[in-house]
């Protein structure tokens, strides 16, 4: 068994896609948009939302996270419930994750060595998303 991280982010899942794969190197590896689907008088798609993503899957290191364009709400709610919590292979890029998704965001823990780590760091990017970086556990 495993859980994966599934995130919606009301209408701006082009956006994330493209933000993660320019500052955490991520890697689409399915993308499907609501126009896809199958017709469904049941449940019509709403319009507009044509070109909004039903479903992706992708890749940051070793981690599959799944992502929504959710209902297209158009005043989005930040992600408060949870962080994503990213353990880089080296300090060095620990940093350099920690400040690219710190760009446009809010820092809530400043980057800094800690009692546990080299570097550790929170923050909310600038898509509402909450992230923990931390630099690798010394051996």
């Amino acid at each position: 068994m495993y859980v994966q991280p599934y995130l919606f982010f009301d209408g701006r899942c082009e956006e994330a896609l493209t933000f993660y794969g320019e500052r955490l190197g991520a890697q689409v590896l399915q993308k499907m948009h609501f126009r896809d689907a199958p017709p469904n008088p049941d449940q019509p798609i709403r319009p507009g939302t044509e070109d909004k993503v039903m479903h992706a899957s992708f890749q940051i290191g070793s981690t599959t996270l799944m992502a929504s364009d959710g209902d297209c709400n158009a005043t989005p709610k930040p992600i408060s419930s949870f962080a994503l919590s990213l353990t880089a292979d080296d300090a060095a890029s620990a940093k350099r994750y920690y400040d690219a998704l710190a760009q446009d965001g809010q820092v809530m823990i400043p980057w800094q060595e800690t009692f546990w780590s080299k570097g550790f760091g929170m923050l909310q990017d600038r898509l509402g998303v909450a992230w923990m970086i931390s630099a690798p556990e010394e051996k």
